[in-house]
């Protein structure tokens, strides 16, 4: 039962996920490693909603490099790691 609400809850949070396409993507200010950190840890989730829906991705175009990149991987693997237990 802990299983299933916890997957619930992912869900619910991955759905706080942003889409933009490239044009918008100019005018947005560029996201960092807290972003990047998010969007890792609902990476797994979010791939599968893109499998269904082509206006989701998991990797955000406007980050700012670096930082976003090594938040993301950070999310990947906190969430890897719990899963690992």
């Amino acid at each position: 039962m802990k299983l299933f609400i916890f997957a619930m809850v992912i869900m619910l949070m991955s759905g706080c996920a942003d889409t933009v396409t490239f044009d918008q993507a100019e005018a947005i200010n560029q996201v960092g490693f807290w972003f990047g950190l998010w969007h890792g840890m609902i990476a797994p989730f979010a791939w599968i909603v893109s499998l269904f829906d082509g206006s989701v991705s998991i990797y955000a175009i406007y980050n700012n490099g670096g930082w976003y990149d090594f938040g993301f991987m950070l999310g990947i693997g906190a969430l890897s790691s719990s899963t690992s237990r």
